[in-house]
């Protein structure tokens, strides 16, 4: 910009837009003094913001609005942003994400899982949040569960079940599906549930112990054992959070802001009545706004429509007044005591959010809404089976925990029951093994990953059913064949009770940890096979020798390390192995000359 056109700027209060050389708004601010803030751009190393250099090599002109208050200035400048929507304003979008935990209570057997809805939430269910991650949203629904016994299959499971599933056995559900309870008792668990989702926990304790009462003066002693580990897991998990519980019981909103370079993340934290109900937060990268200007921008776009009585920042506005007037609503700038306490809580929160284990999570979550799976995929198990001319038959299976390989999970199979090539037949064989022994040691996944097309899902699913396996979702995933577009090869997910696969393309995040699961469950199948073939090849060699058994066939190959080494061993090397008669070097020697 030339000082010429600087000088032109008005002094007074108003707005300024910054344009490209064709005309396009990149940036819309507000000032004081309009002409004094404009020039600070232009300045080197005046404003130490990342972008400030990025915006102002691309400013050609620069127009102007002026106004008659800061107040004024403050509302066009928001109205103008959300018109134009500029490449370096704060911009708040409707197509984020919330992660909740949603209840459908108007079902006949409501359950509780997590969910995450673009824009407003879905009507016809309960929603709980939204949560800061998938993680903290998961750990809730761990202590649900384990808590309240509602049920977590499907509703077309729950329709087709004639037998309870494992988790009636542990007393993790009531087992609607089978009639093991009435619809009275199973509200009273959803009523409770909703209940302590809300954070009325003490109205439950004290109605779980006016019950364990009753029941143990009826002497139904195992009932009132069972209500009392209840009334302790709850009070265990209230005592453990009395952190993110106020003294004092007005409802407001903590915010906080974290960037690293050009990425921005702003994090709420929602209190009602005194407790933590949840949180939710917002990304921008690319910003050219100070501090200050984020806040103001963001809060008169976040509270369009009425917010609490108090909102908790971490700056101090001087707009503050205005913003006040404009919003209906107390913005305070802590410096000390509990509500300074609450901001570091916020800030520790929008910190995490840049962690990777927080970019997992989302894997993890869009991997869940892609399959429709029930349950979030924490622990995952694939399985895969490897031969070649329908010998040697092997399987494995590779665990996952939140994305990353879990070695101890894995498991290699000898498959016994299948002598020619039968892959279904060997899928069969290894999930009957695996599960049966997975369900009395209570160690099920979330997602079991067979390697295969619809044939090979249909097998597990039956083998599911026999076993009276609920609680596990199943996929299977296989190649598509190749494409002549672009040279591309997808991907085909094969779900439950669909006709058609799920394509997924290779630039899909869910495929990444989709491809990573199947190809480490590939790479260990394929090397159990070549070990246990070359195990049976070299056994085989030996088994030529006459007078040679398992036994001596152990001794030479540890003594010489091969096959190939037996055969150049001269007489007097073999006469020096102890465990070798003159009958076995004889033999050894005529074998040597074949």
């Amino acid at each position: 910009m030339m000082k010429s056109q600087l000088e032109k700027i008005p002094k007074e209060s108003g707005v300024y837009l910054m344009k490209d050389g064709a005309g396009k708004i990149l940036y819309i601010g507000k000032a004081k003094q309009l002409r004094q803030r404009v020039k600070q751009y232009f300045v080197p190393g005046r404003d130490g913001r990342m972008m400030v250099p990025f915006l102002t090599c691309q400013v050609k002109g620069i127009d102007t609005i002026v106004t008659f208050s800061e107040k004024e200035a403050l509302l066009l400048e928001n109205n103008l942003i959300k018109q134009h929507q500029p490449k370096y304003n704060v911009l708040l979008k409707d197509d984020k994400t919330f992660i909740s935990l949603t209840i459908n209570h108007k079902h006949q057997w409501p359950m509780i899982k997590i969910a995450r809805d673009r824009g407003k939430p879905k009507v016809g269910s309960l929603h709980f949040g939204p949560y800061t991650s998938a993680f903290a949203a998961r750990q809730t629904l761990d202590l649900m569960t384990r808590i309240f016994k509602l049920r977590q299959c499907s509703d077309r499971e729950l329709a087709s079940r004639t037998r309870p599933c494992l988790l009636y056995s542990i007393k993790r559900c009531l087992a609607p599906c089978v009639g093991k309870c009435t619809k009275e008792e199973y509200d009273t668990e959803v009523k409770r549930s909703i209940s302590f989702l809300k954070g009325n926990d003490r109205e439950i304790i004290k109605e779980l112990k006016r019950e364990m009462e009753t029941a143990s003066g009826n002497l139904e002693y195992e009932r009132a054992g069972a209500l009392h580990q209840t009334i302790e897991q709850i009070e265990h998990v209230t005592q453990s959070r009395q952190s993110i519980v106020r003294s004092k019981g007005k409802d407001c909103d903590i915010f906080a802001l974290y960037h690293e370079g050009k990425h921005h993340i702003i994090v709420k934290l929602i209190y009602r009545e005194g407790r933590l109900i949840g949180a939710d937060h917002f990304k921008f990268i690319e910003l050219a706004s100070t501090d200050e200007e984020i806040w103001e921008s963001f809060l008169l776009q976040h509270y369009q429509e009425k917010g609490p009585p108090e909102v908790l920042i971490p700056i101090e506005l001087r707009y503050k007044e205005s913003l006040e007037e404009i919003l209906s609503l107390s913005i305070v700038y802590p410096k000390k005591g509990e509500k300074f306490q609450l901001l570091k809580l916020a800030e520790k929160n929008a910190k995490a959010l840049f962690t990777k284990e927080q970019l997992k999570e989302e894997l993890l979550l869009d991997l869940q809404e892609t399959c429709d799976l029930s349950h979030c995929p924490v622990r995952i198990e694939c399985f895969d089976t490897s031969n070649i001319s329908g010998t040697d038959l092997v399987a494995c299976m590779v665990g996952f925990r939140d994305g990353k390989r879990d070695k101890e999970r894995t498991r290699l199979f000898k498959i016994r029951g299948v002598d020619k090539p039968d892959d279904y037949g060997a899928m069969r064989e290894v999930l009957t093994r695996h599960y049966t022994k997975a369900k009395e040691k209570d160690e099920l996944p979330d997602l079991a990953v067979v390697d295969g097309g619809k044939g090979q899902l249909n097998v597990a699913l039956e083998v599911f059913k026999e076993l009276g396996i609920a609680s596990v979702d199943v996929i299977s995933l296989a190649k598509e064949e190749g494409r002549h577009d672009k040279g591309l090869n997808f991907e085909k997910i094969f779900v439950p009770h669909k006709k058609d696969p799920i394509f997924l393309s290779p630039r899909s995040s869910t495929l990444f940890i989709l491809q990573q699961i199947r190809d480490e469950a590939h790479r260990v199948a394929i090397a159990y096979h070549r070990k246990r073939r070359s195990k049976r090849v070299i056994q085989t060699e030996l088994d030529e020798i006459p007078g040679i058994g398992p036994k001596k066939r152990t001794l030479l190959l540890k003594h010489f390390g091969s096959v190939k080494q037996i055969k150049e061993a001269k007489r007097e090397v073999l006469e020096a192995v102890k465990g070798l008669n003159a009958r076995d070097i004889d033999a050894i020697c005529n074998f040597q000359q074949k």
